[in-house]
């Protein structure tokens, strides 16, 4: 992954991303997917399941395929700025990236026999997300799919020369469900601890972006599904707008609660800031900073 810093001047693309969850015997484990390494955005980068809202997702008819009314999802998500509908289009779009991308339909009813396998198909055929949920009938299930946190990329990205206004969802995988990569925007996927990721970014095996690296050190301080989403249902969603800026030569991001901030309270566990050296982003005092 190589360093952008081209400026970009057009308004961040709204997007939508789940952190999917599971507990394991050894504790808290985090849904990673490789993207094709010719993808545009973060080609080459591990990632959760996400990506832009479209049109078609503030489009459905939500009255019939949510299972929450409208009002709860905005005030859930904290953004006064928005119509309920926009709020609305936020969740479909996440629960539509994540049954694309990774096969995990989030549903009510979603222990019946081969749901997610049935959509899916029809996807195939060609079906819209949307047409897929009318012809099946299907509500989907957002009570269990909690708003996390909100990254809006900076004018200057790092990463990419694009810039996106992304809502983080948590939420744990439904029972009887498997999540894995679709062969086509994401090759590769596996299950690890949110430590043992960044700990294999550290030994340069896999790539993150830093909001994968920020987001999983969050989640190292978990040690399982409930303790998340009960940090998540206990808190507004915190808005995370970082700032980047050059110091001594090295490109550095920094994070609300950073003395180079504009905002002053700190918004996330770990570091403050990331620079970026050894053709990586890392924290200055080293990879134990990123759970201090």
């Amino acid at each position: 992954m190589e360093l952008n810093l081209e400026t970009v001047t057009t308004p961040p693309r709204p997007a939508a991303t789940v952190v999917l969850l599971r507990d394991a015997p050894a504790g808290l484990e985090v849904f990673l997917m490789k993207r094709h390494g010719l993808s545009d955005v973060l080609g080459g980068a591990y990632v959760f399941p996400g990506g832009k809202i479209d049109a078609a997702d503030a489009e459905l008819d939500m009255a019939a395929h949510l299972d929450q009314p409208l009002d709860v999802l905005h005030a859930g998500l904290n953004e006064p700025g928005i119509d309920l509908r926009t709020a609305g289009a936020v969740y479909v779009a996440a629960l539509r990236e994540a049954f694309e991308e990774s096969g995990v339909l989030f549903a009510q009813g979603q222990a019946l026999p081969g749901l997610a396998d049935r959509a899916a198909a029809l996807l195939r055929e060609g079906h819209s997300f949307n047409a897929v949920l009318a012809r099946m009938a299907v509500r989907l299930q957002t009570l269990n799919v909690v708003p996390w946190s909100r990254w809006i990329t900076p004018v200057t990205p790092s990463v990419t020369n694009k810039r996106f206004d992304t809502r983080f969802f948590v939420a744990a995988v439904p029972g009887g469900q498997v999540a894995s990569h679709d062969n086509f925007e994401t090759t590769e996927s596996i299950w690890l601890s949110p430590r043992h990721a960044l700990q294999q970014y550290w030994d340069r095996q896999i790539e993150l972006a830093p909001p994968q690296i920020m987001s999983l050190a969050h989640l190292s301080r978990h040690a399982g599904v409930d303790s998340v989403l009960a940090e998540a249902r206990g808190r507004r969603p915190p808005v995370i707008q970082p700032e980047p800026f050059d110091h001594e030569g090295n490109w550095v991001i920094c994070y609300p609660g950073d003395a180079r901030h504009s905002v002053r309270e700190q918004a996330l566990p770990g570091p403050t800031r990331l620079s970026y050296r050894n053709r990586r982003f890392e924290p200055d005092a080293g990879f134990e900073a990123l759970f201090g």
